[in-house]
């Protein structure tokens, strides 16, 4: 999957697969950690947050399983 750079104090790059939902955000550790079931809203959302660090914690890591988790 192709992520996108992003400007963030802990994440590194971020992807997403509209066909199987699924998110995958690199951090700045170089860990990868995909999400399941993450519909375009909330990527599109985290694209355009202003702190994507704080969306992931809010929103994403409380709401969808993911591997490696």
């Amino acid at each position: 999957m192709n992520r996108t750079p992003v400007s963030s104090s802990n994440l590194a790059s971020i992807g997403y697969d509209a066909e199987s939902l699924i998110l995958e955000v690199e951090f700045n550790n170089g860990r990868v950690y995909q999400y399941f079931e993450v519909p375009q809203g909330i990527y599109d959302e985290l694209m355009s947050s202003s702190s994507k660090g704080s969306y992931m914690n809010s929103v994403i890591k409380k709401q969808f399983r993911c591997s490696p988790c």
